[in-house]
Parts: C-alpha cells; structure tokens; sequence
C-alpha cells in the first residue's frame, strides 16, 4: 500500500492518502501531497504526536470492506501482539500497506488484503506500525466490534480459497481471450 501523492497513486495497488486536519501544515510534502515520504511528515510521526491517523485509503486491495478514495480509516499506534482478523498498518520498502492478518504462527503474521490472492509471511511486530481502531463507509460509522462486522470478517476469510480459484481462472480466461483475439487479427 503506498500514500497518496497529490492524488496520484504510487507503486503499487492500494494505499493511504493523509487527510491534513484543519491549521495543519506540517504534512504538506514537496509535491503538495499529505503524507508524501519525499519531504512531508511521515505517517509514523503523525501517529506518535497525534495517537491517532485519520485517513482516505487508496486502492483496492481491502475492497469490498474499504472502497477506493471513498472511505475514511481509523489508525491507533500498534500496542502489543495481535490477533487473527486485525488489519495492521506496516511498511513494505516504502509503501505503507493496510492488510489484514489471516493466521499468526508464533511470532509472525501471514498478512493478505481482502481483494487479493497473494499473501505475505513473516510480518513481525517490529514491521506493524498501527493497527486499524475503526472506519467509515462513506459517512456511515462501521463497528468493528459489531456481529454484521465480525460475520463478514469470518466468512470472507472462510471463502478465500473460492475466491482464489475465481481469480485464477478469470486471470487465465482473459489470457486466452486475448491469444485468440490477437490471432483472428
């Protein structure tokens, strides 16, 4: 996940744009985007100064939970382990990537976004920057505590080998759509 860059996504499918609150002029960066690593304030400074990030996402790596530039989240700093089903923010090279955890193997998270196939290993809590407190669907406040939120969370994760396998077939369909296209050419 990468941060927003004047609007602009940055290497990768998904990430966070920081909204600047009002008054707020220290995470302007270089370009004019909020959150920008080229000069601006960097997520983990607004995290320690302020306790809280409050921000659109970017991509769609967690749709259909997070909509691209639609949905506002809710980051606390990281305190402790965590558990199945969280979504930690942690830093990959240099894009921030806001996933969630879909198994713990001793000290270790397998981290994967909810509109992807691939998971990632070995994240440790020395990586995880904050973990995701709340979000908003639009205006609507989501509780994440709540059973319509926790019944997603399992089922969604329950189907990720059929929504695996859809991907993969529909990623080879269009391959092959595409051969025969180009040779009727």
């Amino acid at each position: 996940m990468t941060v927003g860059n004047g609007g602009k996504r940055l290497n990768g499918c998904a990430g966070i744009e920081v909204k600047r609150p009002e008054g707020y002029c220290a995470g302007v960066g270089k370009n004019g985007g909020y959150g920008d690593l080229s000069g601006g304030v960097r997520i983990e400074e607004v995290l320690e100064r302020e306790g809280v990030l409050v921000s659109t996402t970017v991509g769609v790596s967690m749709y259909p939970m997070l909509r691209n530039r639609r949905d506002t989240v809710i980051v606390s700093p990281a305190s402790g382990h965590l558990k199945k089903y969280d979504v930690p923010l942690y830093r990959r090279g240099g894009k921030y990537v806001l996933h969630r955890i879909v198994d713990v193997v001793d000290d270790r998270y397998v981290i994967c976004g909810d509109n992807c196939i691939r998971r990632e290993y070995d994240i440790t809590d020395r990586e995880i920057i904050g973990v995701l407190t709340g979000f908003y669907r639009g205006d609507r406040e989501m509780a994440m505590d709540s059973i319509g939120y926790r019944i997603y969370v399992r089922v969604w994760c329950a189907l990720y080998p059929v929504r695996k396998i859809y991907k993969l077939v529909r990623m080879e369909a269009g391959k092959m759509y595409r051969c025969v296209k180009k040779r009727n050419l």
